[in-house]
């Protein structure tokens, strides 16, 4: 018997040490990931990880990045964009087509808050008006916001939480943030049309109030991911890219070295929130438990 437990014991720090084939240990765990009163998702744009993390040009996402936590082995699931944000938020990368004009009934983020009785909203950067379904208004691109797609919401009365992100700074001081919201910057601001330097400088001009706030600094989680990386980088489908991850429950300077992908953030944003039904492939994704 204890021959048995001492080999129990070697094999599990060997597989450790190897990384259990590829992903560390903390992939499958089953501690219990903390609570939040808050989590918010902002999503950037079309850059690769070696792009962004240690570039002078975005001094302010790094800081974020080096205070809070970094997944350094975290890849986009496909090309083009549109894939990644259903994966976000659906747990199934479909459809594939950026000019999709359809509806999406596949079981979703929106479905599983409202079922547990959680707040959302989609603070989408110029977004027409408050409940925009429609298509494209540059620089907001629609295909940028899942949301506006789910039958959950188009034609519902869910539909009223899709808001400019003019709403966003209106919220946050009167207490209205809802238990989850998706950031979107539009197309100049995203770094999908403008620049790095013009993403970072809206990032710290907007999403640093939230960090100050008694409201973040209480109960908040705040995940910064890239959607897909350059279209030259295939890697496990979308390619490398970067997600930092802000919370005054995460560890300082973590760095993670297991393989994520967007499937992963959906499950800590549901699980986070204490819901436990999880959408596609959310419900086998690895858990990012080790980041708290």
């Amino acid at each position: 018997m204890v021959l048995r437990i001492a080999c129990a014991l070697w094999l599990v720090c060997l597989l450790s040490a190897l990384g259990c084939g590829g992903g560390s240990l903390g992939a499958t765990s089953t501690q219990s990931a903390p609570q939040f009163g808050h989590v918010f998702l902002l999503v950037e744009e079309n850059h690769s990880y070696s792009e962004v993390i240690g570039n002078a040009s975005m001094p302010y996402l790094n800081s974020l990045a080096s205070q809070g936590g970094l997944a350094t082995r975290y890849f986009a699931n496909v090309h083009p964009s549109i894939g990644n944000y259903f994966m976000l938020t659906t747990g199934i990368p479909k459809p594939l087509d950026d000019s999709f004009s359809g509806t999406v009934s596949d079981d979703n983020i929106v479905r599983e808050l409202v079922k547990a009785g959680k707040s959302w909203k989609s603070y989408e950067e110029s977004l027409p008006s408050v409940g925009d379904t429609g298509g494209d208004a540059y620089p907001y691109l629609r295909h940028h916001n899942p949301f506006s797609y789910f039958t959950d919401v188009v034609g519902t009365n869910q539909a009223q939480n899709l808001v400019p992100f003019s709403q966003f700074s209106a919220d946050l001081p009167t207490g209205a943030l809802p238990s989850f919201s998706f950031i979107a910057p539009n197309a100049l601001d995203d770094a999908h049309d403008g620049s790095l330097a013009q993403a970072d400088a809206w990032l710290k001009n907007n999403i640093d109030p939230l960090l100050q706030s008694s409201t973040f600094k209480n109960d908040g989680l705040l995940i910064i991911v890239f959607d897909e990386s350059d279209l030259s980088d295939v890697d496990h489908g979308g390619g490398h890219v970067a997600a930092v991850i802000v919370s005054p429950k995460a560890k300082k300077g973590f760095q993670s070295q297991t393989f994520y992908q967007h499937q992963s953030t959906l499950r800590l944003i549901l699980s986070g929130l204490g819901v436990n039904a999880f959408p596609g492939a959310s419900a086998a994704a690895p858990v990012m438990n080790e980041f708290f």
